[in-house]
C-alpha cells in the first residue's frame, strides 16, 4: 500500500472523528458540521502559516509597480517586509499594497525587493505542516462543537507532538546551526574555543 499525504477532505474526515461524526464523501456533502471543520482548517492553516516558515517564504522577491505607481501585493502574501537594500526604501505593508513611510504615500516609482510569506493550499504544504494544522484544528473544532476537557486533552498532547516535528523540519530545512547566530559565535570566539570564519580571512 503507498503512502500519500494528508488531503484537506481526510483532514476534515479527521476533525469530523474527534466529535463522533461520521467521514463524509467530498468537501460538498452539505453536512453543517463538515462545512464548519473546513472553515476552521483554512482559519487555522493562514494562521500557522502567517508564522513563516521555510516552505512558505520567499527572500528579495522583486515586485514592480502597476501604472499607478503602487506595489500591489498578490492576495496569498500573508506578510512583506522591505529589504535593508537601499531601494527597498522605508516601505510597510497596508492591505495589499506597499507604503512608503518616507512620502507619506503608495507612490513607488521603482521596483523593490520584499521578503514575503505566501498562504500556499493546503495540498502544497509538507505533510508536517498538513498534520499539525489538523490536529490543531481538530482541536479547536472539538472545543467549539463538544467542548469535552478530557478530548482537549488528548488532543492537545497530539498537537505538542505534532509541532515539534514540524519545527524539526524547519531546522533541518533551513540548514542553520548554532554559528549562525551572532551572539553564541561572540561567546564562543571570546572563549576561544572555537575559530568560526564570519565570511571574512
Amino acid at each position: 500500500m503507498s503512502l500519500t499525504a494528508t488531503t484537506k477532505l481526510e483532514a476534515v474526515n479527521t476533525m469530523l472523528s474527534t466529535i463522533g461524526e461520521n467521514p463524509v464523501n467530498s468537501l460538498t456533502s452539505g453536512l453543517v458540521d463538515a462545512e464548519l471543520a473546513e472553515t476552521i482548517l483554512g482559519s487555522v492553516s493562514k494562521s500557522v502559516q502567517s508564522e513563516g516558515w521555510n516552505f512558505n517564504t520567499d527572500n528579495k522577491f522583486t515586485f514592480s509597480p502597476d501604472t499607478n505607481n503602487n506595489i500591489v501585493l498578490p492576495a496569498n502574501i500573508l506578510r512583506a517586509d522591505a529589504t535593508t537594500e537601499a531601494n527597498a526604501k522605508d516601505l510597510v505593508q497596508r492591505g495589499l499594497k506597499m507604503y512608503d513611510r518616507t512620502t507619506h504615500s503608495f507612490t513607488i516609482k521603482i521596483p523593490v525587493n520584499l521578503d514575503i510569506i505566501i498562504e500556499l493550499d493546503f495540498e502544497d504544504l509538507p505533510e508536517v505542516a498538513r498534520r499539525y494544522i489538523s490536529l490543531k484544528a481538530s482541536r479547536l473544532f472539538q472545543d467549539r462543537v463538544v467542548g469535552s476537557e478530557s478530548l482537549h486533552k488528548f488532543n492537545l498532547m497530539d498537537e505538542a507532538t505534532a509541532y515539534a516535528q514540524l519545527k524539526d523540519l524547519e531546522a533541518d530545512s533551513g540548514d542553520t546551526s548554532i554559528f549562525d547566530n551572532y551572539s553564541v559565535y561572540q561567546t564562543l570566539d571570546r572563549m576561544g574555543t572555537t575559530k568560526v570564519s564570519n565570511g571574512t580571512n
